[in-house]
């Protein structure tokens, strides 16, 4: 290999550093086994509602099922990991009464794509630069973004040595944990690839039993359908009446696969402000968010990625939490959502409603055997 691709290729990965990124590595592009389920993965349903992992190229294949399928051109893939841990409580960890749970990577001021893109931007830019310096004339095509591209970030991450892909289907890298956003430039410019980092996951599968909704379909596959995070952030319409007692009191997003997984315990908290939690995000008052008028939500979730869900899926969704709950003080807001005019809305209000119900009835028969010994 030319001297100067590998010189090219550190000076890339040094200019990730010096943006702000905690890994950066390069993934070629060849066959990549960890794909092989995805046409089948995509035709069982297990994508859901989310339509954009179904897209196809003009030949009808799936983009996401191999990088040829998407870019034809690409000769290698620069990956940067951005670590959003914060030194804050588990999804798992005790919690206050009447809590619910937003997602860690939702905690911050901004929306991660808004403060990731712009540095890879700033990488992509470097990366002709250098080109255009090294190679006048040389032709180079890019493409950078951040979770929108149709290729499968965490098996590129994995090719190009940022980690392994663990059984609960993150990326985890050995001393950061799998607390990470992924950011992609795809180039026709064929750099030296990295090694993939081994697997440690062993035979833990914490993960895998710890999912209150049995999302996973074994090591490393999960089932979108069933998974809280899709639930409570993609799904429109109606969560399955059969899983909203999994779903427990996550309004939006869950991390309980990361949160028992131990390569996250030795994890070093994120450095960067925008990732940081805000006041109130952090086991949120469920009354509290019920409370909220639509332009209060917009307000409080402005930049977040909370906005994703909607003000109507942040009620459904807090209807199934309070419910979950079993807890009486939230009857007057279920009520009111009772009788909202937002039909999902109203109907998720009424199951849990009937959840405190039948809580209310556990307890005066738990009375009365009580009284009668």
């Amino acid at each position: 290999m030319p001297p100067d691709l590998r010189e090219l290729a550190a000076g890339v990965k040094s200019a990730a550093a010096g943006l702000g990124f905690d890994l950066a590595g390069i993934a070629g592009v060849g066959e990549r086994p960890e794909l092989d389920w995805f046409g089948e993965w995509i035709a069982a349903g297990h994508a859901g509602e989310m339509r954009y992992l179904e897209a196809r190229n003009e030949s009808g294949e799936l983009k996401r099922s191999a990088l040829a399928h998407a870019a034809p051109w690409a000769r290698s893939a620069i990956v940067c990991a951005a670590n959003y841990h914060t030194a804050a409580p588990l999804s798992t960890g005790p919690a206050p009464s009447g809590a619910g749970w937003i997602s860690r990577y939702a905690w911050g001021a901004a929306d991660y794509h808004d403060v990731l893109l712009p540095r890879l931007r700033r990488l992509e830019a470097h990366l002709r630069e250098e080109v255009a310096r090294r190679s006048p004339g040389t032709e180079l095509r890019t493409w950078a973004y951040v979770d929108t591209g149709p290729v499968v970030e965490r098996v590129l991450a994995k090719y190009a040595g940022l980690g392994w892909i663990g059984k609960n289907a993150c990326l985890i890298h050995q001393q950061k944990g799998s607390w990470l956003f992924l950011g992609v430039i795809l180039t026709s410019m064929d750099l030296p690839a990295d090694l993939p980092a081994p697997d440690r996951c062993g035979s833990c599968t914490r993960c895998l039993d710890a999912c209150p909704t049995e999302a996973f379909l074994g090591p490393g596959k999960l089932d979108a359908t069933r998974c809280i995070s899709y639930l409570t952030i993609e799904k429109r319409g109606p969560i399955p009446e059969e899983l909203r007692p999994g779903v427990g009191r996550h309004v939006f997003g869950c991390d309980i696969c990361q949160d028992v997984c131990p390569w996250n315990r030795r994890a070093t908290p994120a450095a960067e402000p925008a990732f940081q939690p805000r006041p109130g995000l952090v086991n949120p008052a469920l009354d509290g968010l019920a409370s909220l008028d639509p332009e209060e939500f917009r307000r409080l979730f402005r930049g977040s990625p909370v906005k994703r869900t909607r003000f109507s899926g942040l009620r459904r969704n807090l209807a199934v939490a309070m419910g979950n709950s079993r807890e009486a003080r939230f009857r007057p807001h279920l009520e009111r959502l009772a009788a909202d005019a937002d039909p999902v809305v109203a109907e998720h209000a009424r199951w849990a409603l009937a959840r405190l119900e039948d809580r209310r009835k556990e307890r005066s028969l738990g009375k009365s055997a009580g009284e009668r010994r």
